[in-house]
């Protein structure tokens, strides 16, 4: 059968409608209030216009808000996008026209940046705000709550086109040229890479059907997950753990505050008696390990089971620093990315955690020289890992791109995402890196040209060069490495807001090291690693 996320909710609704599918502080939605919810902003966009595949933005911070409009979109046949809340208006403006967006379902508190480039977005049909406190809804959009709160006669809603497996989401990441890129995940082709319902760590096959799963549901030693999801949910890892629990009939938490606050979390754990915690990384759980040392025994966490990561570093001994106040829990470090889920992944437990960045190839991973010859392990080879199976479909609007990524490989095609890396011996990974010099800071891609073209628009900047340090809770933060116009002496707090004014914030530099010349070759190339071992002595930081 051909999956289809609207079906499987609906379905999960109906059978339990009265137990929590999303959490946000005080607040409960039921399963049956979510799906009546979506129903009703389905309806909304069919009446608005949007045809077969239109393109839903969701640009929302954590919260019931942004699952509904997911759910809304599967709903009426459309492909929901995701926008990073992060973003300036140049992005915003770009990530729109890219994705042809044709509504955008958004937190009132962005009405000043969209205000700046709704002229510019003549595509979008329907602008629809969920107010916050000091934020009214604008004149020129419909108000969420009011949309959602409408009773609908005919339910489930559905377009005359109806549902498809084929039907897509988009989910937007950093391009090689610092602008975003589409994946084009088909539902069907999403729900069977996240696990079709099923938990490979508990033994839990996938699903079959949606018969299966809903008697599955309803089994008398079925555990339902209460995951609390740290991780934005527009970004994939966020997104895919709350699908994941959706599946399963399961609870999605969001912390009540927008800024990570680790002693909340551990409140919130408590008093949901939650069992799944979804973060990024050190940047979560670093403040995370810092909590429970600071207050040991303060908070029962006996109720969770695991805690997972995907999209960044996590450290051997952060692991380990965790599982000693946590034993019974299961540390699932995950290796993948927008257009390769499932590349590698890592499991620890009390007493047995898995080394730094050490992951064991996936069922349905290889990795390839650039000639296309598998790398045997323990050569000591160097290759590019490559995951075949369920894959995206491509890049939206983007063919070239799309033919580098996803390659056929002895007869199978493979997603080639650019991550380097050896075949230990055993089995498992010893990964290298990107090839390009992408700076990974907190799960963030940032993309050194986008940066420097910025830091060069500056009065004082006469050339720079942007590379990655390590920082011990980011894996990486920013530095520029600029040389100044003759005379002048620009400061770090003066380039970094010059970069804050026209990209997202946690592009903009946090370290600066200032250079007599950036010492390009004729051709206008700069060798990356030569200025970034400089930028490291300078700073007197270790690789």
């Amino acid at each position: 059968m051909a999956w289809t996320f609207a079906a499987v909710w609906e379905a999960i609704a109906a059978s339990q409608p009265d137990r929590p599918a999303l959490v946000h502080g005080e607040r409960v939605v039921t399963w049956g209030d979510f799906d009546r919810r979506a129903d009703a902003l389905a309806d909304h966009l069919i009446a608005s216009g949007l045809g077969r595949q239109a393109k839903v933005a969701g640009y929302l911070y954590n919260g019931p808000e942004y699952l509904e409009a997911y759910f809304a979109a599967f709903k009426g046949g459309f492909a929901p996008v995701n926008t990073n809340y992060r973003y300036g208006p140049e992005e915003v403006a770009y990530l729109f026209d890219n994705a042809d967006a044709e509504a955008v379902v958004f937190h009132a508190g962005f009405t000043d940046l969209l205000e700046k480039i709704r002229g510019r977005l003549p595509k979008v049909k329907a602008w629809i705000a969920v107010a916050e406190p000091g934020h009214p809804v604008p004149a020129w959009a419909a108000d969420y709550d009011a949309v959602v709160s409408r009773p609908i006669e005919a339910r489930p809603v559905r377009a005359p086109w109806g549902v498809s497996g084929d039907d897509l989401l988009l989910l937007y990441t950093g391009g090689t040229t610092g602008m975003p890129k589409g994946v084009m995940w088909r539902q069907d082709d999403l729900f069977q890479v996240i696990g079709a319902g099923g938990n490979a760590a508990m033994g839990i096959p996938p699903a079959t059907s949606i018969d299966e799963l809903i008697t599955r549901i309803q089994g008398p030693t079925h555990l339902r997950a209460t995951s609390i999801v740290c991780a934005p949910l527009m970004h994939g890892t966020g997104q895919f753990s709350a699908f994941i629990t959706f599946n399963g009939g399961g609870t999605v938490c969001a912390l009540p505050s927008r800024r990570f606050d680790a002693v909340e979390l551990w409140n919130e754990v408590e008093r949901l008696h939650a069992t799944n915690i979804v973060i990024v990384g050190l940047a979560f759980s670093t403040p995370m390990l810092e909590a429970l040392d600071a207050n040991p025994g303060r908070w029962d966490l006996s109720s969770v089971r695991a805690m997972s990561s995907s999209g960044s570093m996590w450290s051997q001994e952060n692991k380990r620093g965790l599982l000693r106040h946590i034993p019974q829990a299961v540390i699932a470090d995950s290796f993948g990315s927008s257009e390769a889920v499932g590349l590698g992944a890592s499991s620890s437990a009390s007493g047995a955690e898995a080394q730094t960045a050490a992951f064991m190839l996936g069922p349905n991973t290889a990795v390839f020289t650039e000639g296309g010859r598998r790398v045997e392990p323990g050569s000591g080879e160097r290759g590019l890992v490559a995951v075949s199976g369920f894959l995206p479909q491509g890049y939206y609007k983007d063919e070239e791109k799309s033919a580098k990524t996803f390659k056929v490989i002895e007869g199978v095609r493979w997603s080639v995402p650019g991550d380097w890396a050896e075949v230990n011996l055993d089995g498992t990974l010893k990964l290298l890196g990107r090839g390009s010099v992408c700076i990974n800071t907190g799960g963030e891609k940032v993309f050194p040209e986008e940066v420097e073209e910025a830091l060069k628009r500056h009065a004082a900047v006469r050339d720079a060069v942007v590379v990655g340090v390590p920082d011990p809770r980011f894996g990486e933060r920013i530095c520029a490495v600029v040389e100044p116009e003759a005379g002048a002496r620009p400061t770090l707090a003066e380039l970094s807001a010059h970069v804050q004014g026209q990209l997202a914030g946690y592009k903009a530099p946090r370290e600066l090291v200032v250079v007599d010349t950036i010492g390009r070759a004729p051709n206008g190339k700069v060798d990356y690693k030569a200025v970034k071992a400089h930028a490291l002595k300078t700073l007197g930081v270790s690789a």
